[in-house]
């Protein structure tokens, strides 16, 4: 039986990665459950696992969660310093679920004691990709992506064969707004914004998706994940979202993983891997499918990507401050106080903002934080 923590329980991989959990109970005990405000449902899940405790990182809401968790052995907690102490209990596994920037601190702190991490906060590599990965080595922890797209380069590249490999390709949706134009684009709202049209998922990740954004991040995360230069890393348009990524060899083969739209399957990868577990209903039935389409993306209509890769290129806290500045836009979007496109223009001002990006610790990279909030909307 393994332990495992899930940072992020009541968002949308969190529940996902507790449905995984729950139809293999004899192989999961829960340790800590962090969310951040929804303790009505934190409390629901932690007794429905019987965690040793839940932690919500609003300070304001430790009553409430107390009270739902009144006639239990399980511990209940509040507040930034709390969310990090669950974070440092000992556990095999820990789902990082949590969205944003907001799950750097937590998901370092578990790398630090050398647990599996199941990553699907992408922004995590975005902002400390290096300081990330040269911890994870520092202490014996291991790295599992959850993302769809480098949970398949997980899946279908060789170790062995690392020399061999010519180029990555992540494959995107589109989105809810894919062949829009410009003129359609202006008056986007948030309700048509996350209305993905193939995947579950929270407000926030849903408009990273519509702007391709996501992508963007994508890149980022797929350069410090896997051994491929920037250049190396490619993106293609594939609206059925069933090919989830793939690998291009120099020997002209490409080696895809395949799947139905849905996030237990890679969290599950994640959880069990190097072995693999059973989940329900997660079939692909390629007949009924019929067909599976390709095409490019137009960088004058979805810039996001080349943004990112500009960021990449820059390096150092570049990725950080153009991540915090789509994290800014994106909630002032949902909000209704900024239009869509509204949200990578703000994004593009960061890359011409700052020419010192080098950071050699987590301090550094919360100082540059701050100071895109306080200055992003200038």
């Amino acid at each position: 039986m393994k332990t495992v923590s899930i940072f992020g329980s009541t968002g949308s991989i969190g529940k996902n990665t507790i449905k995984v959990i729950e139809e293999s109970p004899d192989n999961y005990q829960t340790v800590a459950l962090i969310a951040n405000s929804n303790v009505e449902l934190l409390a629901k899940q932690a007794i429905q696992l019987n965690a040793k405790i839940a932690v919500t990182a609003d300070e304001s809401k430790f009553e409430q969660l107390k009270n739902a968790l009144n006639n239990t052995n399980i511990q209940a907690a509040a507040g930034g310093k709390a969310v990090i102490e669950a974070a440092a209990m000992d556990s095999d596994i820990v789902m990082s679920a949590i969205v944003g920037y907001a799950g750097l601190k937590p998901t370092m702190t578990a790398i630090k004691r050398g647990a599996k991490i199941a990553l699907a906060n992408k922004e995590c590599l975005v902002c400390a990709g290096q300081l990330m990965i040269d911890e994870v080595a520092k202490n014996n922890a291991s790295l599992i992506p959850v993302d769809s797209e480098h949970s398949a380069i997980f899946q279908v590249l060789d170790p062995n064969q690392k020399d061999s490999v010519k180029n990555i390709i992540l494959t995107a949706s589109g989105g809810p707004f894919r062949g829009f134009s410009l003129e359609q684009l202006q008056d986007i709202t948030p309700k048509q914004a996350v209305a993905h049209p193939n995947w579950d998922m929270g407000a926030k990740i849903s408009v990273d998706s519509a702007t391709m954004m996501n992508k963007g991040l994508e890149i980022i995360e797929a350069f410090h994940l896997f051994p491929v230069t920037r250049e190396q890393i490619k993106v293609v348009v594939h609206p059925e979202s069933i090919v989830h990524s793939m690998v291009e060899y120099k020997d002209g083969s490409v080696l895809a993983q395949l799947g139905a739209p849905d996030m237990r399957t890679p969290i599950s990868v994640a959880l069990s891997w190097p072995k693999r577990s059973e989940i329900s209903g997660a079939a692909l039935d390629l007949v009924s499918l019929g067909k599976l389409t390709f095409e490019d993306f137009d960088e004058s209509i979805f810039p996001a990507i080349s943004i990112a890769r500009e960021a990449l290129k820059i390096g150092g806290l570049m990725p950080a401050m153009i991540n915090t500045a789509n994290e800014i836009a994106v909630a002032k979007f949902l909000r209704g106080e900024i239009k869509f496109l509204d949200i990578i223009r703000i994004v593009e001002k960061q890359l011409h903002k700052s020419h010192n990006t080098d950071y050699s610790s987590i301090e550094d990279i919360f100082e540059a934080i701050s100071e895109v909030e306080e200055g992003a909307f200038v």
